[in-house]
């Protein structure tokens, strides 16, 4: 789903509602606008915008904590990666090439999940091409033949950081499914909408209603908007910072 063509749906559809239940008012007859059916009514949409706001907002904290949890992911990444590489240099010699390919795949996670320059979506599949290689790189590590216990505890460490970098690939998966499903999404515009179109039946008809009425539904879509941005961290506005990976990368092979 893309976040700004659903807010601007969005809104669309409470603004629009709003004014469709004020220009409905003048075909409605004296007692549809009573004070008892304006009163049962207000009782029955309070519920609705009650339910709505509560759903909004545990919708919004979480697709906020799991866009935080990515992000130090992230961080946790970057951290091992430099780990590895400082592990890997106390080893010796033998494992030049062993960094250099895994700058070289760094890299390359980089450019597929961050591509600079370009509008074009991430590519968070991990056995895409530089998933392969990483693959191969790990076994590169097992095939070391250490030479004495300070070489043997240096192996020890550099596969379980090969191994969990390896694992942290799958924590894309996550960003891939969405947590917002289009069923729940349906449901929460038709409360907004109705919700709205009651404030416009009941409102009068004058500049500051329409304000109001128009700042609210700006509001409430971009909530809408806010909620799927951080359900996607990879791509669109609201992405996870790549700095701890770029301070990762360049700090390689040194």
């Amino acid at each position: 789903m893309n976040p700004a063509i659903v807010g601007m749906i969005a809104f669309a559809l409470t603004f629009g509602a709003a004014l469709l239940g004020m220009w409905s008012r003048t075909f409605l007859s004296e007692h549809h606008l009573s004070a008892e059916s304006k009163d049962t009514v207000q009782v029955g949409i309070g519920l609705t915008a009650m339910m709505t706001a509560l759903v909004l907002g545990l919708t919004t904290a979480s697709a906020k904590s799991s866009f935080d949890a990515m992000d130090s992911a992230v961080k946790k990444a970057a951290i091992d990666v430099l780990a590895f590489d400082r592990v890997l240099a106390r080893y010796g010699s033998e494992t030049d090439e062993i960094r250099k390919g895994l700058q070289r795949i760094i890299g390359g996670r980089l450019e597929m999940i961050w591509p600079q320059g370009s509008f074009k979506p991430a590519d968070l599949n991990p056995m895409s091409g530089v998933g392969a290689e990483a693959e191969r790189f790990a076994a590169a590590i097992y095939d070391l033949k250490p030479q004495d216990d300070s070489q043997r505890a240096l192996k020890s460490r550099a596969l379980d950081l090969s191994e969990g970098l390896l694992q942290s690939r799958w924590l894309m998966f996550a960003a891939i499914q969405p947590a917002v499903r289009v069923p729940f999404l349906v449901i929460l515009l038709f409360w907004l909408t109705i919700t709205f179109a009651s404030f416009g039946v009941f409102a009068p008809r004058n500049a500051v209603v329409f304000t109001v009425l128009f700042v609210c539904a700006l509001s409430v879509s971009l909530a809408v908007f806010l909620v799927l941005e951080m359900d996607t961290p990879f791509d669109g506005l609201l992405r996870v910072s790549l700095d701890p990976m770029r301070y990762a990368y360049a700090h390689l092979n040194q």
